[in-house]
């Protein structure tokens, strides 16, 4: 897809999707979730699996799939404080109860966080086990980065190995905006390291403080616009995800204007330049535009 800027100058629009967490639009309901995010416009959905049965359900999701026609692109296993509990206690069996959750209802990814310090033999095993569990399906297991908790200005790690995934071996990893900005990570040179191992993005920003803010993007600090353009100059072709923030939304027009600005935000800086071979072998295969007709322009790939 290209596109034009106001100075005339191509822009190549990458294929990436963008997807909506249904984190997004907590408290309310999965549900709510497909229906906002098909009604504004997302590409698809990331499943949060928490405390809502319809999350842990696929029979459940399967029918909102096809209710809404918006398909799920990744499942969050339940690897949060509050979803310690969802499917059953051991961290293992959750991560094999969401591959086949992904691979039942056709989502290419699982996300899911570094272990707790506190869960000693889980941690201990995380990175050759997701290795291992990786080599069994076609879904990507996309470890996310955290970040250590500070107070009184010492900062301890919660997370083992680490809260970055950086420096460990894993072959594909998530890369959440929200929690650079906790971190106070370079959030640039955190996606230039990872390089094609980032294949998963959740799209927020934040303040710099010690609080896992994830306000709409472009409300913070975070290089948001820049990362957006680096990968659609890359030609990034994971999947990026609205990870914000609406829980003190007043009203549910207030959380769709939220969440439509966010989709704004990310579909205006991704994208990128085109090259002068690709705008060259475009010129050649599009048809130009007239008062009579419309420009067709395919062969464009990102």
């Amino acid at each position: 897809m290209t596109a034009r800027r106001e100075s005339g100058s191509t822009l190549r629009v990458p294929a990436a999707r963008v997807a909506l967490s249904t984190a997004s639009t907590y408290p309310e309901s999965t549900a709510s979730a497909f229906e906002m995010a098909a009604r504004l416009g997302y590409d698809g959905v990331e499943i949060m699996v928490w405390t809502d049965p319809v999350s842990q359900d696929p029979q459940a999701l399967r029918r909102l799939v096809d209710y809404h026609g918006i398909p799920i692109l990744a499942i969050h296993a339940p690897c949060l404080l509050l979803t310690q509990r969802v499917w059953g206690t051991d961290p293992w069996a959750k991560l094999v109860r969401a591959r086949s959750v992904a691979e039942t209802l056709g989502a290419g990814t699982v996300v899911v966080h570094p272990p707790f310090r506190w869960q000693r033999d889980y941690a201990r095993e995380f990175i050759t086990g997701i290795e291992r569990m990786a080599g069994e399906t076609d879904v990507r297991f996309a470890v996310e980065n955290m970040f250590p908790l500070r107070a009184r200005g010492r900062e301890v790690s919660a997370y083992a190995p680490d809260w970055s995934p950086v420096d460990d071996d894993y072959a594909h990893v998530t890369l959440d905006l929200s929690h650079t900005s906790v971190s106070r990570s370079d959030a640039m040179a955190m996606a230039g390291e990872l390089g094609e191992r980032l294949v998963h993005v959740h799209m927020a920003d934040g303040m710099g403080s010690a609080k896992d803010e994830h306000l709409v993007p472009g409300r913070g600090t975070q290089p948001c616009a820049e990362l957006l353009e680096q990968l659609a100059t890359s030609g990034f072709d994971g999947t990026i995800v609205v990870e914000i923030n609406t829980r003190r939304a007043e009203s549910r027009v207030q959380r769709e204007a939220d969440l439509a600005e966010a989709l704004a935000f990310t579909r205006l800086h991704f994208a990128a330049p085109a090259l002068a071979s690709a705008a060259n072998t475009s010129a050649a295969n599009t048809t130009t535009t007239t008062d009579s007709g419309t420009a067709s322009t395919p062969g464009v790939r990102s």
